[in-house]
């Protein structure tokens, strides 16, 4: 695997993408350390750091989606969720609006007008995401972070209300804007997809805190409560190779259905007659189930905490602890969510219908299945079973880091490595990185990362190509400005944090 890193900088073209997409990850960094005028996130981060519990919940995972911009009040706080929200917000419209679903069905032509109405929306929903934050920031920044008190930890907004909203909400769309810009670029000009590459080094950039977290575990004081001995050190390992091995597993996993090709006869040529298969991936949903039921999960709560403090009345707010994280009502209701929105997920964007007569129209079909409508109940029923297993699967991933975190009192910082929607991003991520890497090594026949596999690459044996420095200095003289940028943009994102200090 080593060999593979030092071999993908042999390449020129494929260095080129690897160098540019890591600039741009370096911007999209320091973008999500840079304060927002007006704003002094000392007092949260003073918060956090006392109460080892907070930050989970909704705002923890959307804090982590940021890569912790959202509590630091950096001007790539809203990150790209706000355009994940408008292209998953298009996807639902195109099975509702007939016009949406013929513009899908036109190639080119029809992508790139709804990815233009995407952008459109993504700036509709920063501005009132924007607002919406700037203003709990101003006036109430408990509503937003549970148990903060600005009379304890010190005011957030040390300027105007009205002028830092405006110019808040300014900077906050312009960033989220940015970071789109970002994820385009690395998708056509860099390697692997831009926008989840942007969204995982986010989640990764968590990983050193965590790891200073886990290391006072084990040198807390004797006798503490989170005090942990070499044992439990070997299993937390072990537990961590076990679940990113089973995350792997049920990324990879996929059920492949035989489909045989009639021969037919144009002219003197004889085209099909071959078999292939269709892959229907058993996590076929993605992390979306999970997303949307921890999203939908929060507003009851909010809402019930809400009637509690106006009413006065404690029903209220006992039930709404009934629903909070370590309650047996919480996880029976998280898990079936998923399980709901694992189903309406893959009913959205599965077509059994559509596959079978593009399969009947091609010549194809499953041995053993009639063409056409046998054929779309066939494939509808064969995914129903596997969304049961993925839903399960999904269940058991999100779960594990709250086992972790109430039944063993572990930090949240560290539990979310140990599986959750973060972990499951990262690793889908970085294995479709590692497959277009491995593409280009093995079109250069060079190894690629497992040399062990269906897939294998030339013999060790072989001549080695060497460093191409022409390559190299062109690659300087293309990317010099951006380098430039992002370098400007570190030296303010210092100035700005030795400001806030002072």
């Amino acid at each position: 695997m080593l060999s593979a890193f030092t071999n993908s900088l042999k390449i020129p073209e494929l260095r080129q993408k690897i160098f540019f997409t890591l600039a741009l990850l370096f911007i999209a960094r320091v973008g999500a350390n840079i304060p927002l005028p007006g704003m002094n996130p000392g007092p949260i981060q003073d918060y956090l750091s006392n109460e080892a519990g907070a930050g989970g919940g909704l705002l923890g995972l959307y804090n982590m989606f940021t890569g912790g911009a959202l509590l630091n009040g950096a001007l790539f706080a809203l990150g790209i969720m706000p355009y994940i929200s408008a292209s998953i917000i298009m996807q639902l419209m195109g099975a509702v609006f007939p016009g949406l679903a013929r513009l899908q069905q036109e190639g080119d032509v029809g992508r790139q007008k709804i990815n233009q109405y995407t952008r459109y929306l993504t700036i509709a929903i920063c501005l009132v995401q924007g607002l919406m934050l700037l203003v709990a920031f101003s006036t109430n920044p408990g509503s937003i972070i549970p148990g903060f008190n600005p009379a304890a930890y010190g005011e957030v907004v040390l300027m105007g209300k009205t002028q830092f909203l405006i110019t808040g909400t300014i900077f906050l769309t312009a960033g989220s804007m940015i970071m789109v810009w970002l994820g385009e670029q690395i998708t056509q000009k860099g390697i692997g997809n831009g926008i989840s590459l942007l969204i995982t080094v986010s989640i990764i950039s968590g990983l050193p805190g965590a790891v200073i977290a886990a290391y006072q575990l084990f040198t807390a004081p004797v006798g503490s409560e989170s005090q942990l001995g070499l044992p439990q050190g070997v299993l937390m390992l072990a537990l961590l190779f076990v679940v990113t091995a089973g995350l792997v597993a049920i990324t990879q996993a996929q059920r492949k259905i035989p489909v045989q090709y009639a021969k037919r006869v144009v002219g003197r040529k004889v085209y099909g007659g071959q078999s292939s298969f269709l892959p229907l991936k058993v996590n076929y949903a993605g992390v979306m189930p999970v997303i949307f039921a921890s999203a939908i999960l929060m507003f009851p709560t909010q809402i019930l905490y809400f009637l509690g403090k106006n009413t006065g009345m404690n029903f209220f707010n006992e039930f709404a602890d009934t629903l909070g994280r370590g309650q047996f009502a919480y996880y029976f209701v998280f898990g079936l969510l998923i399980f709901v929105f694992s189903y309406f997920w893959v009913s959205l964007m599965f077509k059994p219908v559509q596959i079978a007569d593009d399969l009947k129209k091609n010549g194809g079909y499953v041995p053993g299945v009639r063409p056409g409508e046998p054929t779309a109940k066939f494939l509808d029923f064969i995914m129903t079973r596997l969304t049961l297993a993925g839903a399960l699967a999904l269940t058991l991933i999100a779960l594990f880091p709250d086992i972790l975190l109430v039944g063993y009192k572990i930090p949240n910082s560290v539990a979310i490595f140990f599986g959750g929607t973060g972990m499951l991003i990262t690793v889908g991520v970085l294995l479709d990185t590692m497959r277009q890497i491995e593409t280009f090594l093995l079109q250069r026949h060079y190894d690629g990362f497992l040399k062990k596999g269906k897939i294998r690459g030339r013999s060790a044996t072989r001549s080695r190509q060497i460093v191409d420095s022409t390559g190299l200095q062109d690659f300087w003289t293309a990317w010099r400005p951006l380098l430039i940028l992002a370098f400007t943009l570190f030296i303010l994102g210092i100035i700005s944090w030795f400001i806030n200090l002072g």
